[in-house]
């Protein structure tokens, strides 16, 4: 965390210098009072300046980088995070060797540690608008399962029209079931729709004619 230590006539006076200096707002740091300081006698003999010291309050993405490395290094992995913006999503790359212990089958345990990074990053935030949305990644794990989850839509989406009938995929994420859809968007023959419940929610491709 990034704080500064600064002294003033009084403690308004040395909040605003820290302030100033780390170019942030007051809501964003933590201020701890050191010396409140005194005027002395008369004002100047055995005068005090105040002193403070001023902490930059981690930020959403701060305490979602800092959970996922936690939960790496406690599992003994060797890696880094990266932090990418990507839209609305904020990416933690994962990069290292032998990663396919965050992986997971499928992406499951990817998928699982995404979620509790979420938790960590917006445990205090109720409101939607305030809250950070994590996309976790490793190894180049989620392009390469997008491309293998639009092939797969592709061939059902033939399947679908030559035996004019619908087909329904094994349960997905939200973000997966999201790829499928905006796949087959565009395709005028089949319509896209999901059913079930969470977590065993899924995709159905369904002819049109």
């Amino acid at each position: 965390m990034i704080s500064v230590e600064k002294t003033g006539k009084t403690v308004v006076d040395a909040i605003l210098a820290a302030l100033i200096e780390l170019d942030v707002d007051r809501d964003n740091v933590e201020i701890e009072v050191i010396e409140e300081g005194s005027k002395g006698f008369l004002g100047l003999v055995g005068s005090r300046l105040a002193r403070v010291r001023v902490t930059v309050k981690p930020s959403r993405v701060d305490k979602a980088r800092a959970f996922l490395e936690r939960v790496i290094e406690l599992l003994g992995v060797e890696a880094t995070v990266d932090v990418e913006q990507q839209g609305e999503y904020t990416v933690l790359q994962i990069e290292g060797n032998h990663l396919g212990i965050l992986i997971g089958r499928r992406g499951e345990t990817l998928d699982a540690l995404q979620y509790l990074t979420n938790l960590a990053a917006n445990r205090d935030k109720t409101d939607q608008a305030e809250r950070v949305r994590v996309i976790l990644d490793a190894e180049g794990y989620r392009k390469r399962r997008e491309n293998t989850l639009r092939n797969l839509a592709y061939r059902l989406a033939e399947k679908v029209k030559r035996e004019k009938r619908r087909a329904a995929l094994e349960p997905m994420s939200p973000l997966e079931r999201r790829i499928i859809h905006t796949a087959l968007q565009d395709d005028e023959s089949v319509e896209t729709y999901s059913e079930g419940e969470e977590p065993f929610r899924r995709v159905v491709i369904a002819y049109k004619g």
